[in-house]
Formats: structure tokens, sequence, C-alpha cells
């Protein structure tokens, strides 16, 4: 009797030391696996939207979302400023961050939070019209920043958080 008392416990510490090793050792190491897929830096980078001109990525994917540096009216095939007028130059910045999203298999509708700075806040209205016949409802969650100045002197800047979870 007492032998098989003993084997029972013996075999009940085994599996408690079973256990014990899968809680402290095997699923957080599992879990770092899966943070470290997560957390990967991808960089996204089109010629539909224009190159970098400093020390940035067009857009970095990391998890499910993808994050849009700002996007000035450029030109990506002749690097150009396009300033003709507001509404140009913000049709120019959205097209670029819609080739961006594109080049990530997402669209604008996919966009969670934009990022938008003018020159001028007296563009808010016009900014509003042309969010309205370029975005979807719901329209993404945005702030709208009057700046001194933005680089290359333009009137509009944009960045962009998207979802790219399916």
């Amino acid at each position: 009797m007492f032998q098989v008392v003993s084997e029972r416990l013996m075999n009940l510490r085994k599996n408690k030391l079973r256990i014990y090793f899968f809680i402290y050792l095997i699923f957080p190491l599992q879990c770092l696996n899966s943070l470290e897929l997560l957390m990967l830096k991808e960089p996204i980078q089109t010629n539909k939207a224009p190159k970098a001109i400093g020390a940035y990525s067009q857009a970095i994917k990391s998890g499910e979302f993808l994050f849009i540096s700002g996007q000035i009216p450029l030109n990506p095939e002749t690097m150009e400023i396009v300033d003709s007028s507001f509404e140009d130059s913000a049709q120019r910045v959205i097209l670029n961050l819609e080739n961006i999203c594109k080049e990530a298999g997402a669209s604008l509708d996919d966009i969670v939070k934009l990022n938008i700075y003018l020159l001028d806040l007296e563009n808010f209205d016009t900014l509003n019209k042309i969010m309205e016949e370029r975005f979807s409802k719901p329209f993404p969650a945005r702030a709208t920043i009057e700046v001194a100045r933005l680089p290359k002197d333009v009137m509009i800047e944009m960045d962009a958080i998207v979802s790219l979870a399916q």
C-alpha cells in the first residue's frame, strides 16, 4: 500500500513539474516569439509616391498597422511641388497617401488616423470638402493643426496610421 501511494505521489509531482515547466519556460518563450512578430518593422516603398527627402521611410509596416510618413504635394515622377492651388496640393497629398496604402494592400478607407498640417487654417473648409470626396464614412480620426512652416514651404502635409487587419 505504501508503495502504491508513493508511486501516485511521484506521478503527481512529475505532472506538476511538467505543468510548471510549460507555464514558466515554454509559454513565455512562445509569447516572446509572437511579440517579436508583431513588433517587426518592414519598410514599404513605392515609386508612385515621392521618395523620402530625408532619413526616414515612406512607410513602416509593424504588426497590423502601417505608419505613413508625412506626405507633401510632391509629384513622384518629377519630384516637383504641386502648388498651383490649395485644392491641387491637397489632392496630390491624398493621392500620395493612397498610393502608399495600395503598395501595402490597403486603401484610403483603411486609414484610422490622419494628422494634417496646414499653413493656413482658412483652408479648413476646403480641406473638409476634399476629404468628403476622397474618404468614405466612417471618416478617419484626425487632427488638423496650423503650423508656421512646412518642408519645401508647401501649404499642406499629412501623415497617417492605416489598419491592415482584414
